[in-house]
């Protein structure tokens, strides 16, 4: 039952108003369960008595999902691990299926996962169940292809990024940008506090960084925080470029000072393993900090919101470093193999997300051969002279806007309104 504006309450489903609204919905992975948990609790405010089935973990089913089974069954990455479960991943869909046919569900919402989800919708579609792909595959950059098994999959696909878009309008399927989580969850403080007072606060509350800076007598000139990425073989390919960089910019400016936030004690004594190998000088440096109190994605954040600039591999966390209007130098390395690929089937000229979004490159890549010590010293150094430090504040803030602006209609307001459209058709199509 959907509640109006005046505070009554009208059937959702149209064909059976006596009918609670079931939903199907499986998220792959934690990252999913998040924007799971986030869609179902909208859904949950605006829809009463609806019963949720599928798979998700402990954020889903703290907002009603009665999960069929453990999100980590899904949960599969790297193409010999996924291999080696293909038995198992093939019997959960099957059993996926069935469940969903004999819990008659209305609609069937896939969170990420397109390689298992769409297989999932493929069956149930043609069953008449209303199919949602939340999260695009990444047609617009590769394999635009696939497109025709999306069509056929889904009634719906919910898009992060306007720029996904296009792709759907040349091939007249729906499509609808409802806008990157960070965009609603990352926290106003971080972008509305001054930056030197955000500092002090973290500083403080943090030991191994309040040690590391009550350590340093001398003045700092600038904070610049330095994210590797969280993977091992990012870390171990990435920051030795990254500390390479931080030697030579030490000659530049000595009162430089560097933070690595890390994500949990594992990923800290990786990191802090491959600074012991360095100089002193550099040592002295670099803080490597880790905050049990606080979930990863939140204290990356904030080390973020309280640097000058970060030099980081790309990713979420490029998009995260816009969103808080701190410049950035983007760096990232990977197997001549597999770049040689990528860089034939990929048909975006860039890799971080603010130049994706902008269309042109307002952050510095520096990718492959150009990732090395030199050029990313050349780069900073270039950055944080005042012209070029406020010309990439003013162009991410642009971007940043332009983004919101883009992305102001909710996944759950999408979705029913396409789920009326659907049903209206139906009856057109019967009469």
């Amino acid at each position: 039952m959907l509640a109006s504006a005046s505070g009554q309450v009208k059937p959702i489903n149209t064909q059976d108003p006596t009918k609670l609204l079931v939903i199907g919905i499986v998220a792959g992975e934690a990252s999913g369960d998040s924007l799971g948990a986030d869609f179902m609790a909208q859904v949950n405010d605006l829809i009463e008595d609806v019963v949720w089935v599928g798979v998700g973990g402990p954020k889903m089913k703290s907002q009603g999902l009665q999960s069929l089974f453990p999100l980590e069954r899904l949960a599969v990455m790297g193409l010999v691990e996924v291999m080696s479960q293909l038995p198992d991943l093939l019997k959960a869909r099957t059993e996926l299926v069935s469940a969903f046919i004999e819990a008659q569900v209305d609609w069937f919402i896939g969170i990420d996962a397109p390689d298992f989800n769409l297989r999932v919708a493929k069956k149930l579609k043609p069953k008449g169940i209303f199919c949602v792909q939340y999260v695009s595959p990444s047609i617009w950059a590769w394999r635009e292809s696939r497109i025709e098994s999306i069509k056929k999959a889904t009634h719906l696909v919910l898009c992060l990024f306007p720029f996904e878009l296009e792709v759907y309008q040349r091939h007249n399927h729906p499509a609808v940008c409802v806008g990157h989580p960070l965009l609603h969850n990352l926290p106003k403080d971080l972008v509305e506090i001054e930056t030197h007072e955000q500092r002090r606060e973290l500083i403080w509350n943090n030991s191994e960084l309040h040690n590391f800076f009550a350590n340093r007598k001398e003045d700092i000139s600038q904070m610049i925080c330095l994210m590797p990425g969280s993977r091992r073989s990012e870390i171990n390919a990435i920051l030795p470029l990254m500390l390479n960089a931080v030697s030579r910019l030490l000659l530049v400016d000595e009162k430089l000072c560097f933070v690595i936030p890390t994500i949990d004690k594992n990923h800290q004594y990786i990191v802090k393993d491959l600074i012991e190998r360095q100089d002193e000088s550099l040592r002295k440096a670099v803080a490597v900090a880790y905050d049990e109190t606080q979930q990863q994605q939140d204290f990356s954040q904030s080390i973020m919101a309280m640097s000058d600039l970060i030099v980081l591999a790309s990713g979420t966390a490029t998009l995260e470093a816009m969103l808080l209007n701190r410049p950035m130098v983007v760096v990232y390395q990977m197997k001549k193999l597999t770049y040689a690929i990528a860089k034939r089937l990929v048909k975006v000229p860039y890799v971080s997300l603010p130049n994706i979004l902008a269309g042109e490159k307002i952050v510095p890549e520096l990718l492959q051969e150009q990732a090395n010590g030199d050029s990313i010293c050349r780069t900073v150094t270039r950055l944080m002279t005042p012209q070029a430090y406020q010309e990439q504040l003013d162009r991410l803030e642009e971007t940043s806007t332009w983004l919101k602006q883009q992305s102001s209609q909710s996944a759950v307001s999408a979705v029913v309104n396409a789920w009326h459209d659907h049903l209206n058709q139906n009856l057109v199509n019967k009469s």
